[in-house]
C-alpha cells in the first residue's frame, strides 16, 4: 500500500471510535398528543430515549397497540455490536500499518458486511415489532393495520409520523467506509497502472 492508502485507513478505522460516543440512528415519532415529538436513539450498546422519559412513553404506545416494549438489555445485538466495531478499528490500524493490501481490501468487504447485516437486522427487528402483535391486550384494533417503522425515511401510522434516519455516529462510520472505500479505488488503479507499464 502507498503512505497515502495507509493514511487513509489509519484515518477512516479511527473515525469510527466516534460510534462509542455518538448514537448510530435516531427514531422520531410526531402525534397531535406529542407536540413536542418523541424519539429515540439506538447506540452501539444501547437504545436510549431523546429526551428523559421518551422510552418509557414510546413504549407506553406500544402498549396500546399490543406491541412489544423495547428493552435494550434483551438485544443481544447491542451486546455484539461494541465487539464488532473494535474488531473493525483494530484490524484496520494494523493493515495501516502493515500496508498489506488484502488487508485493506478485507476491511472494506468485511465492513460493507457489517452494514448490509445491520441494515438487515434492523429491519427484521423492526417488522417483527411492527408485526407480531399481542391482540389479546391491545387496547387498538385496527384489522389489517401493521406498525412497522420505516427502515429509511419517514412513514404514515394512524396519527403518528414515524421518521428513521443515520445519527451522527451512524454518518461518521458511512463516511468511514467511503474514505476506505476511496483507500481501496487508488490501490487498484495503481495497481493497473503498475502491471501496464
Amino acid at each position: 500500500m502507498t503512505a497515502r492508502s495507509r493514511i487513509l485507513l489509519a484515518l477512516a478505522s479511527l473515525a469510527l471510535l466516534a460510534v462509542y460516543v455518538l448514537p448510530l440512528w435516531h427514531i422520531t415519532l410526531d402525534a397531535p398528543q406529542y407536540p413536542e415529538g418523541l424519539g429515540m436513539y439506538i447506540e452501539v450498546n444501547t437504545i436510549r430515549g431523546q429526551n428523559p422519559g421518551n422510552l418509557e412513553s414510546i413504549n407506553g404506545l406500544n402498549h396500546y397497540i399490543g406491541m412489544r416494549p423495547i428493552v435494550p438489555d434483551s438485544i443481544p445485538e447491542l451486546k455484539i455490536l461494541p465487539w464488532v466495531f473494535g474488531f473493525l478499528i483494530g484490524f484496520g490500524l494494523l493493515g495501516a500499518a502493515l500496508g498489506k493490501r488484502w488487508m485493506l481490501t478485507a476491511w472494506v468487504v468485511l465492513f460493507a458486511l457489517v452494514m448490509i447485516v445491520s441494515l438487515a437486522d434492523f429491519y427484521r427487528w423492526g417488522y417483527d415489532y411492527g408485526h407480531n402483535l399481542d391482540e389479546a391486550t391491545a387496547i387498538i384494533k385496527v384489522p389489517g393495520m401493521t406498525y412497522q417503522p420505516p427502515l429509511i425515511g419517514t412513514k404514515q401510522m394512524l396519527n403518528i409520523t414515524a421518521s428513521s434516519w443515520p445519527a451522527a455516529g451512524g454518518w461518521i462510520a458511512f463516511g468511514a467506509f467511503l474514505i476506505g472505500l476511496v483507500a481501496l479505488v487508488l490501490e487498484r488503479r495503481r495497481s493497473t497502472r503498475l502491471e501496464v507499464a
